[in-house]
């Protein structure tokens, strides 16, 4: 299944209290229950402004289809082809 990784701008998420990623975390769980076993949360990544979640989905549509049911932001939606690490130079 493809992975995806989706860049949302979220001002200030850098400062969101553990409470306020909770209830995002909530809100994007809920969607993803909704729309079934076929897209999945893996992480994300908070920086000062936005978050950078990982995904698997079986098309970027679905993707954009949880974010317009959860009313989450979603910037740009990137397919993962490969993942390299330091063990990719040995």
């Amino acid at each position: 299944m493809p992975k995806f990784l989706i860049e949302r701008t979220l001002p200030g998420a850098g400062n969101f209290t553990a409470e306020q990623l909770q209830k995002v975390a909530q809100d994007s769980c809920k969607v993803l229950w909704d729309l079934g076993p076929e897209i999945q949360w893996v992480h994300s990544y908070v920086t000062t402004d936005k978050l950078y979640c990982i995904y698997i989905a079986p098309a970027a549509e679905l993707i954009e289809v949880h974010a317009k049911q959860g009313k989450f932001p979603c910037d740009n939606i990137n397919r993962v082809h490969t993942i390299i690490e330091p063990i990719t130079a040995e």
